[in-house]
């Protein structure tokens, strides 16, 4: 227990369960993008797949999170032909 007060005070903290499942969810809903994308052979669900996949690295919020998401499966829908 003490590691984390020591995590606390570097200013490094675990991520929450919402923000975890957020990460998950999206990063499923980018591999099927891909997937899709990829056989449909569609370059913009392709690419909004890896984007999908790959921006949680880069956000540390939880609301950005999950408003990128949102942004980016409303790309999706539109650009699905």
């Amino acid at each position: 227990m003490d590691y984390l007060n020591t995590l606390g005070s570097l200013g490094l903290a675990l991520p929450t369960p919402a923000y975890l499942f957020g990460l998950l969810f999206f990063g499923i809903a980018g591999f099927a993008a891909y997937r899709y994308g990829k056989k449909a052979a569609l370059a913009k669900p392709k690419w909004i797949g890896i984007a999908m996949m790959l921006y949680p690295y880069a956000v540390s919020e939880t609301w950005l999170l999950y408003a990128v998401g949102a942004g980016l499966c409303a790309m999706l829908y539109v650009y699905r032909k």
